[in-house]
């Protein structure tokens, strides 16, 4: 298939590279010509223009970074800025991979359909990880015939495509998870930090634990503690990944749908918390397993995750 690709960071240059390897024809474009240059080195079509990456395209896949980034893909900035929607195949299928509101999820979706077009949400899950081994979690919202139609792509991306509910419910469980995630990732950094502090080994703690009843995802997948997980961004210097900036982003979409809803979140807001910290502390540029430096003795030196 012909498929044009906006976005190919972290998460957006693996996904790509692995549609790519399928035997698609993928025309991309990015703000950033360094990360264009990276996937045009994977096999990739660079296109001088949002528009021109769309022309003749039948999938067109977004993995942008904010709310603002995908309204100003799809509707544009301003009167001389129409966006793309109204260039896009209306035979075509539209999949927005950004984890963003679901009120802009939904405002995207209405304004396609407006126009003959079919945008579907679908957030990830898994991080960069996930993107590079194509074990990806595709969490869906839109016409159930759409998530279908667009389920052997995502396949080639991912492990599991989950359909969430209508346009919008796949940005709702994604700031679900996330939400859960920062949570889990800030109680595990606690937990590795008191055990050292009193004398036990992390990689012994890690090992106890992902065993027993504090068994999580952020323990056994994606380790917080440097030397614990070879792979993972800890051992690092918590490089690459899934950054600061973002999960505070995630964390903070959470709090205003709880808001919304008149949710009762109280660790969601206190992760948020603990995460805004870390990143006026000089974390934001860094993994979000970083939190773990959060809890070293000492306040972190400034300048410094």
């Amino acid at each position: 298939m012909n498929i044009a690709f906006f976005g190919v960071g972290n998460m957006g240059g693996p996904m790509a590279a692995n549609l790519i390897q399928a035997g698609h024809t993928v025309r991309v474009f990015d703000l950033l010509p360094a990360l264009v240059e990276a996937a045009v080195a994977s096999g990739a079509t660079a296109a001088a223009s949002p528009r021109e990456a769309v022309t003749g395209a039948e999938v067109v896949i977004s993995m942008l970074p904010s709310a603002a980034a995908a309204q100003g893909l799809y509707l544009g900035d301003g009167a001389a800025d129409a966006g793309i929607l109204d260039a896009i195949d209306p035979a075509a299928l539209i999949v927005d991979c950004s984890t963003i509101d679901a009120a802009t999820s939904r405002a995207l979706a209405a304004r396609a359909d407006e126009l003959g077009r079919v945008l579907i949400d679908a957030p990830v899950s898994g991080g960069v990880g996930g993107a590079r081994a194509g074990t990806l979690t595709f969490i869906c919202g839109g016409p159930a015939e759409a998530v279908e139609r667009a389920r052997p792509l995502l396949e080639t991306m991912g492990r599991n495509v989950f359909h969430a509910g209508d346009s919008g419910a796949g940005q709702t469980a994604k700031i679900c998870n996330n939400m859960l995630l920062g949570i889990l990732m800030a109680g595990t950094a606690e937990a590795l930090q008191l055990g050292v502090d009193n004398g036990l080994d992390p990689a012994v703690l890690s090992a106890i634990m992902a065993e027993s009843s504090g068994s999580n995802w952020a323990l056994k997948v994606y380790n917080p503690w440097p030397g614990v997980m070879p792979e993972a961004p800890a051992s690092h210097d918590y490089q690459g990944g899934f950054g600061v900036a973002l999960m505070n982003k995630d964390l903070r979409l959470a709090q205003e749908a709880a808001l919304r809803s008149r949710s009762t979140t109280p660790l969601g807001a206190l992760a948020k918390s603990l995460y805004g910290f870390h990143a006026a502390a000089g974390g934001e540029g860094y993994d979000f397993s970083s939190i773990q430096r959060f809890y070293a003795r000492g306040h972190e030196p400034s300048g410094q995750a």
